[in-house]
């Protein structure tokens, strides 16, 4: 139950308790008044994005996202692989080497984030968030 709408109801008690004497209080009927309530939507994230990572690429190499979105990228290839972020805003982007498997990151910060695997670095991609 929302704040509101409990004092309203609280409200509506004590209102309906209250005579002035010239009514019996037992035959008095009060229809409460309805209470408006507003609720924020709040906009749903899309599920994790993936990027698969290989035949020594990262596939798509440009992706953009949503603030809040997580990526994940998915490692299937013949030799290693890892994810490093390029510069200070890509610091947190750091995985290990990877042959198989996957490894996630949540961006929650808008902007261009760069990166490309260590091992090879001509592979290399970039993550917008808006």
């Amino acid at each position: 139950m929302s704040i509101i709408t409990g004092l309203a109801m609280a409200a509506t008690l004590a209102v309906a308790g209250c005579t002035n004497g010239d009514t019996d209080a037992s035959k008095a009927t009060r229809t409460p008044r309805p209470v408006a309530t507003t609720t924020t939507p709040t906009e749903k994230v899309d599920a994790a994005v993936t990027i698969d990572v290989s035949d020594q690429k990262f596939a798509p190499a440009e992706t953009t996202i949503k603030t809040g979105q997580t990526v994940t990228w998915k490692f299937d290839d013949s030799v290693p692989h890892n994810v490093q972020g390029i510069g200070d805003k890509a610091m947190g982007i750091n995985s290990p080497i990877i042959r198989e498997g996957e490894w996630s990151y949540t961006f929650t910060t808008p902007g261009s984030y760069r990166y490309l695997c260590s091992l090879h670095p001509n592979m290399r991609g970039t993550i917008t968030v808006e």
